[in-house]
């Protein structure tokens, strides 16, 4: 039912980051991940050389950097040998989503249907965005991982999370103009500090080469929270509360005909997405789509 591949990605956009994640990424800055200046015209040997020499020295210090702080694995914390991954244990533990799924909502089947692959739900409430997608299944195993990033600063973990979501979204960044995080109220906001959203938007756009603008849309009301809910109960709970930002400046230029990904942490019932989604269409999206980190099954 599903494949695994792991993958992973070296750095991490966030500024809050731990004392390792904090570590490697000033060393990676110090040692050729700047770009050089577009001003600077040289000789194309001297430039090579250049180029060389900080590579070296950049393989050097990440080197040194393993021997004095070895990476760990994000889940149980043995030793890994490379940045933002998973040991091998726990690599199997997580269940990853491939084909057969639904085109529409990507929930996984356990065989592939005869004729058009939809499920039962898509084709009795057709959502109100094209297609979603999601890296994994939300279980036991991913919900200790993304519950502590989503709540308690693991935000060395997004490289590794991002890297799983370019894997199942590819289709859907390939056909992206605009990536756009689901957001939060300003008052969780500000309990939480970061959107956990945000911060994989912000990482997969850097991955990808696509605009990210993570001010577009705005949660007008605070929601009470979405566990324990019915699908039904979820849709009412967050009917209404998203709207575009009256101050994102540029805004029908941003959305007119353009192509628009989603990006949230975990897809439960595509309530959340959906009401987000009704509020882009109205606005003039071409296409609105659905990345998440995980997908309740």
């Amino acid at each position: 039912m599903a494949t695994g591949v792991q993958a992973f990605h070296p750095q991490t956009t966030v500024e809050r980051l731990d004392e390792l994640g904090t570590l490697r990424r000033h060393t990676a800055w110090a040692f050729g991940q700047r770009k050089e200046n577009p001003r600077c015209v040289c000789h194309g040997s001297v430039m090579s050389t250049r180029s060389s020499a900080t590579s070296s020295a950049a393989m050097l210090a990440h080197r040194l950097l393993d021997l004095l702080l070895p990476p760990r694995c994000g889940c149980c914390g043995v030793d890994v040998t490379g940045a933002a991954a998973l040991c091998l244990a726990c690599w199997r533990k997580v269940t990853f989503i491939g084909e057969p799924m639904c085109e529409v909502c990507g929930i996984p089947f356990e065989i592939r249907p005869f004729g058009r692959a939809v499920c039962g739900d898509c084709l009795a409430r057709p959502p109100d965005f094209d297609r979603a997608r999601s890296a994994v299944l939300y279980d036991d195993t991913t919900r200790s991982l993304i519950l502590s990033f989503k709540h308690a600063d693991r935000l060395t973990l997004a490289p590794l999370f991002t890297a799983w979501m370019r894997a199942a979204g590819a289709n859907l960044l390939e056909e992206t103009d605009v990536i756009v995080p689901v957001p939060l109220h300003r008052w969780r906001l500000l309990s939480r500090r970061y959107n956990q959203a945000a911060v994989l938007a912000q990482a997969l756009g850097r991955d990808s080469g696509l605009k990210v603008v993570d001010s577009l849309l705005v949660r007008t009301r605070q929601t009470p929270s979405q566990g324990r809910k019915s699908a039904y109960q979820r849709s009412l709970n967050v009917r209404g509360a998203f709207a575009l930002r009256n101050n994102c400046d540029g805004h029908g230029e941003v959305i007119d005909g353009r192509r628009i990904t989603l990006v949230d942490d975990v897809f439960t019932t595509g309530a959340t997405v959906s009401a987000c989604a009704r509020v882009l269409r109205r606005a003039g999206a071409g296409a609105v789509n659905v990345l998440s980190l995980a997908r309740v099954a």
